[in-house]
């Protein structure tokens, strides 16, 4: 089952990134600066008490006008309720009470999803209670003071929160059908792919506010087999702030790409790989998914002997950091080679679920090791005690080493390498885990 996905939304500098970073545990928004993936960070992975979550800032940028700002946080609030499963609505005590809370207030109320309201920078209790009984009037519910800078009341926020997740029902669980997420940005043919795999013209995309969904899930059976395609297409494109644009779509793209198996992600053959693509790519990557990198209108590409080569070198080139995505080259509008898309997703399936016994792993760990030898520093060498395969989707291995600090991110793409070398692994990614060991045990 995926993770419930919890919004934050409210004006301009009422503390979001504050509660963002400081739920996250670290300065989240500049620090993890992984290859193709946002410095300006705007989801993260929470866990609070046993219950894991994925937080999504829809921060964004401050405009000038009030005029603005309210059209903007209408936007974000649209965004939150298109996507998560638990809102929550952020406001400041010093302020006090302001027209466009009670504006997008209305939104989240008519719009039945769970809200939790906080009222933030009450540094003082006793002081500012008075205050934020105000926060009432907005009519969606009890709120609740916290100081997200001298971290009060967030024990109890979280508690409220995770008290409206869905509860996971058996059938998710019992869901095995493969879930394909089809991400890219606006306008390369995310919908086109899918109208032809379905044959006739099943997503709808349009422009008018509240039509569109974050994505949406469908069925299509190939071969006897039923596999769930998951659109992303959808994105309402009446904003000119382009980064904003950009913002929102890949929050909408964290949210499909959470709950699928596999991701698909389109580029436009006449563009190439663009930044956003690279970001979006950096999501999947993280999150440990099954990668296809679609490349679409390629019959509006001149080609000769070479083409498909160079397009290759230049897309691994940019997307150094996923070497093991799948490439395919296709057309939605002629359909050329988009039935090849459901063998290479099979072909990844069983990648993603592959289990090697210990045995095998280690004989491949000590031909490696011997090889190459394991980096050394001030004298003292990094020894590889064995290995072991600890989970799949994406496969995930533990090495037990006697210093962890000497475990150089290079080595260990090397033993990646030398286990692709033997079992493929194709179109997935591989975790890596290094644990220590003491020489006595």
């Amino acid at each position: 089952m995926s993770k419930p996905i919890v919004a934050v939304v409210g004006r301009p500098n009422v503390g979001k990134s504050t509660l963002f970073n400081v739920l996250a545990g670290q300065q989240i928004s500049i620090v993890k600066d992984t290859p193709g993936v946002t410095r300006d960070r705007i989801y993260a992975e929470i866990t609070w008490l046993d219950k894991s979550f994925t937080l999504i800032d829809t921060g964004g940028i401050e405009p000038e006008s009030n005029d603005i700002i309210l059209s903007q946080m209408r936007e974000q609030a649209q965004i939150a309720i298109d996507t998560a499963d638990v809102i929550i609505f952020m406001t400041d005590v010093r302020q006090g009470l302001v027209d466009s809370d009670a504006k997008v207030a209305d939104m989240l109320r008519r719009s039945h999803k769970p809200v939790v309201l906080v009222v933030n920078k009450v540094d003082n209790f006793d002081k500012f209670m008075p205050d934020v009984y105000e926060f009432y009037n907005l009519g969606i519910g009890e709120p609740m003071p916290v100081s997200a800078a001298s971290r009060l009341g967030i024990g109890d926020m979280l508690d409220e929160v995770i008290k409206h997740f869905p509860e996971g029902t058996l059938e998710d669980e019992e869901d095995d059908r493969p879930k394909i997420a089809i991400v890219g940005k606006p306008n390369v043919g995310k919908s086109s792919i899918i109208n032809k795999l379905l044959g006739e013209n099943r997503v709808i995309v349009s422009n008018i506010a509240g039509t569109t969904r974050d994505a949406v899930d469908t069925p299509v059976i190939h071969d006897g087999r039923e596999y769930v395609f998951i659109d992303t297409a959808g994105l309402r494109r009446k904003n000119k702030i382009k980064e904003d644009l950009e913002r929102y779509s890949i929050i909408r793209t964290v949210a499909a790409v959470e709950r699928a198996d596999i991701v698909v992600l389109v580029i436009d053959a006449t563009e190439g790989v663009t930044e956003q693509d690279a970001k979006i790519a950096g999501i999947a990557h993280e999150r440990g998914k099954g990668i296809i990198i679609a490349v679409n209108k390629w019959d509006a590409v001149e080609k000769n002997d070479k083409t498909i080569y160079e397009y290759t070198q230049k897309i691994k080139d940019t997307l150094s950091f996923m070497s093991y995505a799948e490439i395919l080259f296709i057309s939605a509008l002629t359909g050329q080679r988009l039935n090849k898309l459901y063998d290479l997703i099979d072909t990844i399936i069983e990648s993603q679920t592959m289990r090697i016994p210990t045995g095998v792993l280690n004989e491949i760990l000590t031909e490696a090791v011997a090889m190459q030898q394991p980096p050394s520093d001030k004298g003292k060498r990094l020894r590889i005690y064995y290995m072991t395969q600890v989970s799949v989707k994406p496969p995930t291995f533990v090495m037990f080493v006697n210093d962890k600090q000497l475990t150089h991110f290079s080595y260990t793409r090397y033993i990646e390498n030398k286990i692709r070398e033997t079992f493929g692994f194709r179109g997935t990614a591989l975790r890596f885990i290094n644990r220590e060991r003491k020489e006595k045990e």
